[in-house]
């Protein structure tokens, strides 16, 4: 077995800015030369995460952030904030529902994505942020 460890780097405005990572994450795993294996990818940090899902503007610039707002909004009361003197308690709580990793697939040295699925960075810190997602790769290299 072999295991490879890349690093995607991103700038991102912070209040639930999305980002895609789908081309970066392919190529990536691509470079590793494992073939068949799993690709487990973590947003370091408390208050950004990753899913998988379609990357289209309605989705994810609209109804996921409306969605997340019903259940951790900006303006509720959060004890974070109280004990550190800070304004991003519905950050941690947004990231902590959605999760910082994914355990992905690597089939034919990819990810076998739908068609209308994309792996992406949600930021939902209260500024912006330089996010690191660490990639590990695990798995069998072609045979020939």
């Amino acid at each position: 077995m072999i295991i490879h460890t890349f690093t995607i780097a991103r700038r991102t405005d912070g209040n639930d800015h999305i980002l895609d990572l789908t081309q970066e994450l392919q190529e990536g795993i691509r470079g590793t030369g494992i073939r068949s294996g799993q690709a487990v990818a973590m947003v370091v940090g408390s208050t950004a995460a990753l899913t998988a899902t379609e990357f289209e503007p309605g989705l994810v610039e609209h109804d996921l952030a409306a969605a997340l707002e019903r259940v951790a909004p900006r303006d509720g009361r959060y004890l974070h904030e109280e004990t550190w003197g800070d304004d991003n308690g519905h950050s941690h709580v947004r990231a902590s529902l959605v999760g910082p990793s994914l355990a992905l697939p690597v089939v034919e040295g990819r990810v076998p994505l739908g068609t209308w699925q994309q792996v992406i960075l949600m930021d939902f810190d209260t500024r912006p942020r330089r996010r690191e997602v660490v990639v590990n790769v695990m798995g069998q290299a072609s045979s020939g």
